[in-house]
């Protein structure tokens, strides 16, 4: 299989302009670790993670060296320690250089690149644009899906699950984000979360409008707290 089948395509990003407090609203409600962060043209510019927003002066939790080690440290590397701590602005705190795949990039090459480099996602890129995200839940969840051959997909399938993903943001768009799909010779298999039982069967009869579907798979876990998030 290859990422642009089991990749996260509604994505949640942020701006480069953007506060750093926003982000954490967003990281919190979102339920991810990190956040690709972009540009007006939607071209990928650096990630945004709870690492880096870990060590911040309104939490106290920056560092404070001792003396001694304070006269060992460069001021390059003090100057990049305060603006992690101190900076209100996405461009400030950002991790500049990204690892990134393509959306042809085989999942065991991705799992490679994720082990290797030991980081939980890595965004897919379709040029310099950013079109999706592979984390290490999508991988594990093609793994529990133990039917579905890490192989070349079909176009069938392909088109399939464009299929699947327009049905579902027609139930609700703000929600499809949370939703994710694989899809292996007709049969679809739906995983993330649903914000209410009505609205995991509104998507269910969604999916199995689609003609093309053989069969359905509905995994996802139903989430309260998600609907008061969304409203």
């Amino acid at each position: 299989m290859l990422a642009k089948e089991i990749m996260t395509t509604n994505v949640a990003c942020a701006k480069a302009d953007q506060s750093i407090h926003d982000v954490a609203r967003i990281l919190l409600e979102r339920s991810v670790s990190a956040l690709p962060v972009v540009d007006d043209d939607g071209c990928l510019i650096g990630v945004i993670s709870e690492g880096d927003l870990l060590r911040r002066v309104e939490t106290g939790t920056e560092r404070k060296q001792s003396w001694w080690l304070d006269m060992l440290v460069s001021t390059e590397e003090k100057s990049r320690d305060y603006l992690k701590s101190h900076a209100v602005h996405v461009r400030d705190v950002m991790t500049k250089n990204v690892i990134t795949i393509g959306e042809e990039t085989p999942v065991s090459e991705i799992a490679g690149i994720i082990e290797e480099n030991r980081i939980k996602r890595v965004p897919v890129l379709r040029g310099d644009r950013l079109v999706g995200i592979v984390s290490r839940a999508d991988i594990i969840r093609m793994l529990a899906v133990r039917h579905v051959p890490v192989t070349v997909p079909a176009e069938d399938d392909l088109a399939l699950r464009e299929s699947v993903m327009s049905a579902i943001r027609e139930v609700d768009g703000r929600s499809s984000g949370y939703i994710n799909t694989l899809v292996k010779d007709g049969v679809v298999h739906l995983w993330g979360l649903a914000q209410s039982p009505a609205h995991k069967d509104a998507v269910q009869v969604a999916v199995e409008n689609i003609p093309t579907v053989t069969a359905l798979q509905n995994h996802l876990q139903v989430s309260p707290d998600l609907a008061e998030t969304l409203d």
